[in-house]
């Protein structure tokens, strides 16, 4: 018989765990659960580490909702897949979800394949909103660096002010001027 392993997590130290880990034990019948106080945003997870090194084949990983496994549907459908090729099945409570149904799996199928729709259409709308901005005559992008201002800058660093200053005299974005003058190997090098 399969180990129900349970994962939580909360973003901040204030936040508490005890009611996912009463869950995951009385709900679900974990056995052990393993736990993180990690920002979403976080891929280090030393609780879904020792899981995953926990963890035998066969086993189901499981958690209260699907927001504590992964922030967004693509880091989510990754995560399920390395423990899916590890032979683990999942299994989310609150959303009834649990990969090793076949059920279970479809959804999650169709989840990958929403997340995919979503990349494309993004990927599509980027591509539509530069060509109607060519259209209009605009040049995406940054926009060329005015080669006056660029030199009228260097003439002030050379006679002893600082690249910020000089920046901010001429009207240059201050990290701008330090990109062209790294690409400048003639140029002495300002320390920041």
């Amino acid at each position: 018989m399969p180990d129900v392993i349970g994962y939580a997590r909360v973003s901040t130290a204030e936040q508490d765990l005890e009611v996912q880990r009463r869950r995951l034990r009385d709900e679900a019948g974990a056995i052990r659960v393993f736990e993180d106080v990690a920002s979403g945003k976080s891929f280090d997870r030393p609780g879904l580490a020792a899981l995953l090194d926990y963890a035998r084949p066969g086993d189901l990983a499981c958690v209260v909702r699907l927001d504590r496994l992964g922030r967004s549907l693509r880091e989510l459908l990754v995560t399920v897949e390395g423990f899916k090729a590890r032979g683990l099945g999942f299994r989310s409570l609150e959303e009834r979800l649990d990969t090793v149904s076949a059920s279970g799996e479809l959804v999650f199928h169709v989840f990958g394949a929403i997340a995919h729709f979503e990349r494309r259409l993004i990927v599509e709308r980027t591509r539509d909103g530069v060509a109607a901005a060519r259209a209009r005559g605009k040049r995406p992008g940054r926009p060329p660096l005015d080669e006056e201002k660029l030199q009228a800058a260097l003439t002030l660093i050379r006679s002893g002010l600082s690249p910020s200053a000089a920046a901010r005299q001429i009207g240059l974005g201050r990290s701008t001027l330090y990109r062209e003058l790294a690409l400048m190997p003639d140029t002495p090098q300002p320390t920041p």
